[in-house]
């Protein structure tokens, strides 16, 4: 054969050869010449295993179920207008509208276009921004933030804040109410400016105490402006919005014209006129008018790995690295993702948000393994109660748990309830401020009941037995109480429900009841001199017009400075629970005022009393004149320590 092969070879020229292989190769260059169609496969969905006990999530049957959840919402939280969307798997669910978004118009909730005002739910969109900066490389998580800012933020025990400490409510700010909100445009102020007009004091340290805090998110919104070059409401537009196409979302305020009319009314209550659109100075914080639908898209794009339709919000990496992280404080209960709140129930991971604010109401959540989330927003009413055991009954019907055994109660339960008996403060509060009297008052007792469980009023009514090792859990609604020790004692403790923004520590000091008993008396003696003076005068148990003039004088005064003393105490009883009301300062420059007098009158009060023991005056004048000087000490001591009379009204 081979010799045949090389007969007929060898008949036919190079030349021939050569024309006959390029003849061979021209069908295969034709082929790379001819255009490449490419054929996608189908995107593949994520595999999903039906779980025991758990019930079809689709359409039909959240429609059944969800109506009958949300009849009972509407219903107990007196609810004019809300709605829910749950996505899964990349795709909107269900999306419905409950109620009306205008009641007076008759015009009912659209899940398209009618928008809520969400909250701290804004500051998701704000996380996710600080987020994209830090893919570029512009932000880094762990750095000084005052690299990034054109004023400084004072470190505390020489230890800056980074933009994790934000991301996690544990930078340390004090509360910051003041010019947080306001019914006037005519008032409202650039955020930024809202920022650089008082800077809170730092009362923990950095990462050790959670404590929910809209200054520190408010300040990441303008770290994004800064470094990123852009006021923030484009940047959100530009990288956010509209990538995800969200045409019905907004941070301006007022909102643009063409959706003012898409905004659900806020009733307060059934029956009352709507409240006006209501500003709020940390935009980055709270700004937020959103639809049900444009927030399924935000959600498809956290639970898809940064993508939804076709825009790639953030790379995959980035959103495990927000869901991926956690920064908790108390062994057993959840803390905070990088932006995200652990909102888990039982087993099951839960992360998201939620706010409570002038009567609106919302809840988002998102079940990572599950690639599922849901909204929920409500307009009116008092739904701020309602909405987490709504989220925590759908977990239960599509994700049930599987069945475990109860644990036991451990034979420690009594000792180390002992250990938690106390007063308690909340973590959100003030202490360079006028907050600080307000959030005093506002302190809760742990006790012990007779058969060893914990009472903690604080986190409502439950019934709390030691599971583990201080660690206490509620049967009836299956939350947890968990306790920090350190060294034996009680570092901070709180629920599960709360852990990730908010803690109670333990409380020092004089008790409240202790506090209102000395101000009782101070207060009873300013009455009683004040009442005395016209009684003395009318009865004529002592002739005052005998004194000198010079001692009338001062014995006038020191009367006067009493009733100036009781005007202060009760103008501060007054505004004490409005602080945080727009146009306050006024009112409260008129009540420092008297304040001051008092103060100094207390000298004609010293005066007085000294003159009345030197020229034997009578037994009441020296008396009540010595009693009297007493009140006056005791009060200027409490007006210093409570920062009464505090030359900024910062709080």
């Amino acid at each position: 054969m081979l010799a045949i092969a090389s007969t007929v070879m060898s008949r036919f020229s190079l030349r021939r050869q050569v024309a006959a292989f390029a003849l061979m190769l021209l069908p295969a260059a034709l082929w790379a010449q001819a255009p490449i169609q490419i054929t996608p496969l189908p995107e593949a969905k994520h595999a999903t295993v039906q779980q025991l006990g758990a019930a079809d999530l689709d359409a039909r049957d959240l429609q059944t179920w969800l109506d009958a959840e949300m009849s009972g919402v509407m219903r107990q939280g007196a609810i004019g207008g809300a709605v829910v969307v749950v996505v899964k798997d990349g795709e909107l669910l269900y999306a419905r509208g409950y109620g009306d978004a205008d009641a007076a118009a008759k015009k009912p909730v659209d899940p398209v276009a009618t928008m809520f005002r969400v909250g701290s739910i804004s500051e998701l969109f704000t996380w996710t921004a600080v987020m994209q900066l830090v893919e570029k490389h512009k932000l880094d998580l762990d750095a000084d933030i005052n690299r990034y800012l054109d004023f400084i933020v004072p470190p505390r025990d020489g230890k800056p804040i980074t933009l994790r400490d934000l991301m996690t409510h544990t930078a340390g700010f004090e509360e910051v109410l003041k010019d947080r909100y306001t019914g006037n445009p005519a008032s409202l102020m650039r955020y930024e400016a809202w920022l650089k007009q008082w800077v809170p004091a730092r009362i923990y340290n950095t990462g050790e105490v959670p404590a929910y805090s809209a200054y520190g998110a408010a300040l990441a919104g303008y770290i994004v402006q800064r470094v990123s070059g852009q006021p923030f409401n484009d940047y959100m537009e530009r990288h956010m919005l509209e990538p995800l196409e969200m045409k019905h979302a907004s941070f301006r305020q007022p909102l643009p014209a063409s959706l003012q009319a898409d905004l659900a009314l806020n009733y307060g209550r059934q029956g009352a006129a709507p409240h006006p659109f209501e500003f709020r100075m940390a935009a980055p914080a709270s700004a937020l008018s959103v639809s049900g639908e444009d927030m399924a898209h935000f959600m498809i794009a956290h639970l898809q790995f940064g993508r939804s339709g076709n825009a790639q919000l953030l790379e995959q990496a980035t959103v495990q690295l927000m869901q991926g992280y956690q920064r908790a404080v108390i062994p057993g209960l959840p803390g905070m993702a990088l932006g995200f709140m652990h909102l888990d129930h039982g087993d099951q991971i839960i992360l998201g948000g939620g706010d409570d604010v002038a009567g609106s109401h919302s809840l988002l959540a998102l079940f990572p393994e599950r690639h599922t989330g849901i909204f929920i927003a409500t307009q009116g009413g008092h739904a701020g109660t309602l909405l987490r055991p709504l989220v925590n009954h759908f977990s239960d019907r599509y994700f049930p748990a599987l069945p475990q055994l109860k644990p036991a109660t451990l034979g420690t339960d009594k000792q180390h309830a002992a250990q938690l008996v106390g007063r308690y403060a909340s973590s959100i509060t003030s202490h360079s401020n006028v907050l600080a009297l307000r959030d005093y008052f506002q302190q809760a007792r742990i006790s012990v009941a007779t058969d060893g469980s914990l009472i903690a009023p604080m986190f409502g009514s439950a019934h709390w037995r030691e599971v583990k090792p201080y660690l206490w859990l509620d049967d009836a609604t299956g939350r947890h109480l968990g306790a920090l020790m350190r060294d034996g004692k009680v570092g901070m403790v709180s629920v599960d429900t709360l852990s990730p923004s908010l803690v109670y520590l333990p409380a020092t000091g004089w008790s409240p009841a202790r506090v209102i008993g000395v101000v009782t008396a101070m207060l009873a003696v300013f009455a009683l001199i004040a009442l005395s003076w016209p009684i003395v005068a009318l009865l004529r148990r002592r002739d005052i017009s005998a004194l000198a003039d010079q001692d009338l004088r001062w014995y006038r005064l020191s009367r006067l400075t009493a009733i100036l003393y009781l005007l202060f105490a009760g103008g501060w009883y007054l505004m004490l629970p409005r602080l945080g009301a727009s146009v306050l300062d006024t009112r409260l420059r008129l009540l420092q005022l008297i304040g001051v007098l008092a103060v100094l009158g207390t000298l004609a009060v010293a005066l007085e009393t000294w003159r009345a023991w030197r020229h034997g005056g009578s037994w009441w004048r020296r008396i009540s004149g010595t009693i009297l000087l007493l009140a006056c000490l005791a009060a200027i001591a409490f007006i210093a320590h409570w920062h009464l009379l505090s030359p900024g009204l910062n709080y």
